[in-house]
């Protein structure tokens, strides 16, 4: 039977919940640091996190951005003392469920269901990553901007009158972080996009009035939006 990435989730929450208390944690909270010792994986029960990077100069990259229902695995399965490759750092309030290392692993290995389920979920991680490295490397930094967007609105649009409402707060300077651009860059193509129409922004939050122009600049292939998203 085919399992989806909720279905792990769904598996992890109600072996773990029984025992493993919820943390209420308060946005800019760092869950973990990039090359931290392996203590936890995370079930994000509610709220936003945010994955990403920091390069030796500073420059920070945004990985990924979560929301409620998902599960933080940033490390190598399996491995003696593994560390994280990545930081998670709460975008907003969130509850999270923290499941240690050892105990999942061996659930994972115990449990046929929450293998299939748990490679499922690893399958559909790896052609998300594929997906937007392919953009990224394919279309540049306008079109790499543009495929984010797009990318944006599958995982939080919702549908206006306006257009697709990404509703999510970004500063441009967070939205640069996600496209591996610089702030000035990521300003001048949004002045661009604005200048014809596609998009506005309005307290933090991007609406996206022709997304057909954007699909149409990177040859958008209208993958399904389990594969295309930001988390």
């Amino acid at each position: 039977m085919h399992r989806t990435s909720f279905s792990i989730y769904s598996l992890l929450n109600q072996f773990f919940q029984k025992t493993e208390p919820i943390q209420r944690l308060k946005a800019g909270t760092v869950l973990f640091q990039e090359k931290d010792s392996v203590e936890y994986v995370y079930l994000l029960l509610t709220g936003t996190v945010t994955l990403g990077r920091v390069h030796m100069r500073g420059k920070d990259f945004i990985l990924k951005i979560l929301n409620s229902g998902e599960l933080i695995v940033e490390y190598q399965l399996f491995k003696h003392n593994p560390h994280y490759q990545s930081y998670a750092k709460v975008l907003a309030d969130s509850d999270i469920l923290a499941i240690k290392k050892d105990q999942f692993e061996t659930f994972i290995m115990n449990d046929p269901d929450a293998m299939n389920a748990f490679v499922s979920w690893l399958s559909t991680s790896y052609l998300k990553a594929q997906m937007k490295c392919q953009d990224l490397i394919m279309n540049g930094k306008k079109g790499g901007l543009y495929s984010i967007l797009i990318r944006l609105c599958n995982t939080y649009g919702v549908m206006t009158e306006d257009g697709i409402l990404i509703d999510l707060p970004l500063t441009h300077q967070e939205l640069a972080n996600l496209t591996f651009g610089t702030r000035e860059v990521i300003q001048r193509a949004l002045k661009e996009l604005r200048e014809k129409d596609v998009l506005t922004y309005n307290q933090q939050k991007f609406t996206v009035k022709k997304i057909r122009y954007l699909k149409e600049e990177v040859d958008c292939q209208n993958c399904a939006h389990e594969i295309c998203g930001v988390n």
